[in-house]
């Protein structure tokens, strides 16, 4: 098992985790059960994405894609141009 990538938040490992599900990739979060102590640990590096080794490269690969992804013209709201919101 390779930890290939440290979500800011609970809310977005989640989201990674059932998109790299969807695209075979077996993930494991790191750390879910430390959420509760956040107020006695230090809040960077608690969570991380673990995969396969012969999976990392293309999770990487795939956590890279979906970080580079912005909005279609069009679908942004024209109070906050450039700026998808879900």
């Amino acid at each position: 098992m390779q930890r290939i990538y440290e979500p800011e938040s609970l809310l977005e490992a989640q989201m990674l985790m059932g998109m790299l599900d969807s695209e075979g990739v077996t993930v494991h979060l790191v750390g879910r059960d430390l959420i509760g102590a956040m107020g006695d640990l230090p809040m960077q590096g608690l969570l991380g994405l673990a995969v396969a080794d012969d999976q990392a490269d293309y999770a990487r690969q795939l956590i890279a894609a979906y970080n580079a992804a912005q909005p279609l013209v069009g679908d942004e709201p024209e109070s906050v141009p450039g700026t998808l919101i879900c």
